[in-house]
């Protein structure tokens, strides 16, 4: 496994554990079950409600502190200068670490986007006072990046969006790639949710496509080891979700084969263009109601 490297020379697991929508009362033991397989970067978030158990994970494994890349996200309801600053603390707190490999905007707010300036501002000073050690962003587009980049100093490290077989969005990736931004995909495998396609009403999940299936009974692999292959090949960083020990453990051994170009291309081709996870352009007040509690 070799890692990747940042913008400013920090480098991170192609692979780590997300822990979206994993409930709090399973998170501690998936962590602890990734961390023992080998895995060491894990992705979370404050509007995940479950930093705290990823630190009892992390604490419970005995792997070190320091061998452990953590990255988390802060919530839109703590956008601002002074309550990005908090937002810092109170997801340290909650996680146990006093520093964090990876803090990152959980989404772009267009209708408030000098919020989202000031929280980002507040990430730079994090990173300029050693408390974290990339910053970046997650679900913006190449619009929400320029945008950001002619008010902000740093070039963020990652971006992190949705991005699977079906819904590979090209252009945040040439965009990511134009300004030195490694692409994170979440839902790489399509495990979070089922995405709707040219199958008319039906909602199809990427783990049944066909190609998938024949590519993965060629290698002896799983449809979500050959999605997790393919993103690794193309230099992404993927973070597969779940809780099942051996599906995390299954999730982890893609390291021992490759896809031939002719495969990529054929995954590559099952592109839709069709979007599963929101719109990171659709206003959404519900997001504002949501609030982080503290640590």
């Amino acid at each position: 496994m070799i890692d990747l490297t940042l913008n400013n020379g920090v480098t991170l697991p192609p692979i780590g554990l997300g822990v979206f929508q994993s409930p709090p009362e399973e998170t501690a033991a998936a962590v602890e079950s990734a961390l023992r397989v080998g895995y060491r970067h894990i992705d979370t978030a404050a509007a995940y409600g479950n930093e705290r158990q990823v630190g009892e994970g992390l604490r419970s494994s005995g792997v070190d502190r320091d061998e452990v890349f953590i990255e988390t996200k802060v919530w839109v309801t703590d956008y601002g200068y002074d309550q990005t600053l908090h937002a810092f603390e109170k997801s340290t707190r909650k996680l146990g670490v006093d520093t964090l490999d990876l803090l990152i905007l959980h989404q772009p707010i267009p209708s408030r986007f000098d919020n989202t300036v000031a929280a980002y501002k507040a990430l730079e000073t994090l990173l300029a006072d050693g408390k974290v050690r990339a910053i970046g962003v997650s679900n913006f587009m190449p619009h929400h990046l320029e945008r950001l980049l002619a008010e902000t100093d740093v070039v963020p490290a990652v971006n992190q969006v949705e991005l699977h077989p079906y819904f590979a969005q090209p252009d945040v990736q040439v965009a990511d790639a134009a300004h030195g931004i490694l692409t994170q995909a979440w839902s790489p495998i399509g495990g979070i949710t089922f995405y709707p396609g040219p199958w008319g009403d039906e909602r199809r999940s990427v783990m049944q496509d066909d190609t998938i299936a024949d590519i993965a009974k060629a290698h002896g692999r799983s449809p979500a080891q050959i999605m997790l292959r393919w993103g690794i090949q193309h230099g992404r960083s993927v973070i597969p979700k779940s809780t099942n020990p051996s599906r995390i453990a299954e999730n982890f051994d893609v390291f021992d084969f490759d896809l031939a170009g002719e495969e990529i291309a054929r995954i590559d081709a099952l592109d839709t263009g069709v979007r599963g996870g929101p719109d990171p352009d659709e206003p959404r007040e519900a997001f504002f109601t949501r609030q982080i509690p503290e640590a």
